[in-house]
């Protein structure tokens, strides 16, 4: 094939490679990782107490139900056109769409987890005179503590592909998916897009690894649980 419309992989690595040194690039490649990391931050701020609530509260869970399920589908791709006209452009379309969709999972696991949580643990604090709250805070959320650091490990996946998947589709702005989208322009540039998409699953790849390593050792006993359990 031409090369000009498949690069050979040595070339497109070494493009990668060179784009290290690129003060430009890096300085894409920070916004998409602000954005990255200001919507995964907001999405567990709300997502974890709100999953608290609702595994928690049967009455709230059904009062709300038909609003999450209705919401839930919704693709945070299809936002975009309307949040890039509502919240212009950058931090301030990226971030709250990055908070939609990352809510999801992280709210679902924690109410998992809290319906996984061990009935005699709870009623043992109850009958030494633990109020509601204390038996949540030390059982329950503790319990739920492994499920609610699945939904966040999927979720950084989520805010990733949602924060370059934005930068490409809204056609204005800063960021990795801006570069990727503007190389794409470019006559010979799909050496530039693919090494932009080598830097893209690099951080991704990078993100999930450290954040089951910290999970792995943040939970050894749930880990060894499971393992005794099956």
């Amino acid at each position: 094939m031409d090369r000009s419309f498949l690069p050979p992989a040595s070339s497109v690595t070494a493009r990668a490679v060179e784009l290290f040194g690129d003060s430009d690039f890096l300085s894409n490649v920070r916004v998409t990782l602000t954005a990255w990391a200001l919507g995964l931050a907001i999405a567990v701020a709300i997502a974890v107490p709100l999953g608290l609530l609702l595994g928690s509260v049967p009455a709230v869970n059904t009062a709300v139900r038909a609003i999450v399920e209705f919401l839930r589908p919704i693709p945070s791709v299809a936002l975009i056109p309307l949040a890039g006209l509502i919240l212009g452009s950058g931090l301030n379309m990226e971030v709250p769409l990055i908070v939609y969709a990352c809510c999801w999972p992280i709210l679902f696991n924690t109410m998992y987890g809290l319906h996984d949580v061990d009935p005699l643990a709870k009623e043992t604090l109850r009958s030494f005179g633990f109020n509601r709250m204390q038996v949540l805070i030390r059982v329950s959320l503790r319990s739920a503590a492994p499920f609610i650091a699945t939904g966040v490990r999927l979720s950084a996946s989520v805010a990733l592909i949602l924060a370059v998947g934005t930068e490409i589709l809204s056609g204005f702005g800063d960021g990795l998916g801006m570069f990727i989208a503007q190389a794409g322009t470019v006559p010979e540039g799909t050496r530039d897009v693919l090494a932009g998409t080598v830097w893209a699953g690099c951080i991704g790849l990078i993100i999930d690894t450290v954040l089951v390593q910290a999970e792995n050792r943040a939970f050894r006993w749930h880990l060894a649980q499971r393992s005794g359990a099956s």
